[in-house]
């Protein structure tokens, strides 16, 4: 009777623990960072999470809640614009935010999915005239540390 129970508490401990071990290995593969406090758009809320794939390139996913629409923050903005900082400090536009009903909800929720070869070091988000800049414009929206 005790042989049966120690097993089955042995048995027991074995399973929890691969089962502790093979969802740590499937979470260690992404980082989830939470975007700072907004000084221009203080209720906007955010995170970022990036994941390495199979083939060695980083999935960006951008969350965010209560991000007013572009259009009330300046006239002459026209695009929310997703900016990555590199380890080389090199900063590249990722793409736009649209702010049409497809992306931000009447709840003003919006998310942003891209792929990119080069591991990101920071996230940044710009409000600008031209969703095609090269240089992001000094008003920067939502902003991470450093990844």
């Amino acid at each position: 009777m005790k042989n049966i129970t120690v097993n089955r508490i042995t048995r027991n401990l074995f399973l929890g623990l691969f089962v502790l071990v093979l969802t740590a290995s499937f979470t260690s593969c992404s980082k989830k960072v939470t975007f700072q406090t907004s000084t221009i758009v203080p209720a906007a809320r955010g995170d970022v999470k990036i994941t390495k794939d199979e083939n060695k390139n980083y999935l960006i996913a951008i969350k965010i809640d209560n991000l007013a629409e572009v259009s009330r923050l300046d006239s002459s903005k026209k695009a929310y614009v997703v900016w990555m900082e590199t380890e080389e400090s090199m900063v590249k536009n990722i793409g736009q935010i649209k702010s049409d009903s497809n992306f931000l909800s009447s709840k003003l929720k919006a998310t942003f999915e891209t792929v990119s070869p080069v591991k990101p070091t920071k996230i940044f988000i710009t409000a600008e005239r031209d969703p095609q800049v090269q240089y992001p414009d000094s008003e920067i929206i939502l902003t991470t540390n450093r990844l």
